[in-house]
């Protein structure tokens, strides 16, 4: 199993460069950041200066979206990332949650997310794509290559997954949901004639290495509320207790009371008091080292290829450091 470490691009940069460095010297694979223009830095001027202070991290989003961005844009600072370090990053990409929303948009279609992932595969590895209906080519672009992985929970976007990316993108660690999402993924990739087992399955969530469950719990309790977004979208498009989408993951929501996008992503966020403890116990990684190293081999037999800590709460150096000294180690063997 990989692992990835997922952060927000708040200010100074220099804090979230230090902290991927860190993510390196523990044995994590993946860098990751959030990507939301208003709420926070711009990610992939970041991104330069991590791949030029690590030797190995594979950077990428998650998620950006084909709103905030033209794809041609998209896909050729990937491709310049790519030629300034070797082929080290990765585009996670989904609908646009808070990037879209914060600026007065509504999310992207399933259909135009499903389009720009080919086109900014495409453009980025050296191919000609249609761009608005123009045949667009980077011509400078050598040996180029990009995954692109995508985030999806609804029946339709786990089917666009399986369709089209070369990774799926899960953000929860419940190891029901986790089955029935990639179950889905995967069963889509055969329909389309694809080979299930090609496409990286990453499995992102909160953890907290610690005795105490009740700080750990408050520390992480956000998440329920972020993941909240997209649940209320799938009960607005599908309706309550629907077939189409399991009651486990929309049960809790039913006291959510909107969102404040100010707080997204952090702890102590007031938009999340509706999160029970049970979810968070469910849908994050916390507790005593072996709890996670418990969870973790449930998640990797599950078919989970890497797991990305969500590290927005007190203890980000102690946790990557625990991660490094006590799991990696035990998941790597």
């Amino acid at each position: 199993m990989d692992f990835g470490l997922v952060l927000q691009t708040d200010p100074p940069a220099a804090q979230v460069i230090s902290l991927m460095k860190r993510a390196e010297r523990n044995g994590f694979r993946y860098g990751w950041t959030f990507d939301s223009a208003v709420l926070w830095q711009e990610p992939f001027v970041i991104y330069s200066q991590i791949l030029e202070h690590t030797r190995k991290l594979h950077i990428g989003p998650m998620v950006t979206n084909p709103g905030t961005r033209t794809w041609e844009v998209t896909a050729s600072t990937f491709a310049t990332l790519n030629d300034m370090y070797g082929n080290r990053t990765v585009c996670g990409i989904g609908r646009g949650d808070s990037a879209m929303r914060v600026a007065g948009r509504k999310p992207n279609t399933l259909a135009r997310l499903g389009e720009a992932i080919d086109v900014i595969r495409d453009l980025a590895e050296g191919r000609e794509a249609l761009v608005d209906g123009n045949p667009v080519r980077l011509p400078w672009i050598r040996d180029g290559k990009l995954p692109v992985w995508m985030a999806a929970y609804g029946p339709k976007a786990l089917a666009l997954a399986g369709e089209k990316a070369d990774g799926f993108i899960l953000q929860l660690a419940d190891p029901y949901l986790t089955e029935w999402m990639v179950k889905s993924v995967r069963e889509a990739a055969a329909a389309a004639g694809r080979d299930p087992a090609e496409i990286a399955i990453c499995v992102a969530a909160p953890a907290y290495v610690s005795e105490d469950l009740a700080h750990a719990r408050d520390q992480c309790r956000w998440f329920g509320g972020m993941v909240g977004n997209h649940v209320a979208d799938l009960v607005t498009r599908y309706g309550e207790h629907s077939s189409m989408v399991p009651d486990e993951l929309t049960e809790y929501i039913k006291a959510r009371q909107g969102y404040d996008y100010s707080h997204h992503g952090r702890a102590g966020n007031p938009s999340t008091d509706f999160v029970p403890d049970e979810i968070v116990d469910r849908f994050c990684l916390l507790g005593p080292v072996e709890a996670h190293i418990e969870k973790l081999r449930t998640l990797r037999d599950l078919g989970v290829d890497q797991f990305a800590v969500y590290d927005m709460h007190d203890a980000r150096e102690a946790t990557i450091d625990a991660y490094g000294q006590h799991i990696i180690p035990v998941l790597r063997d």
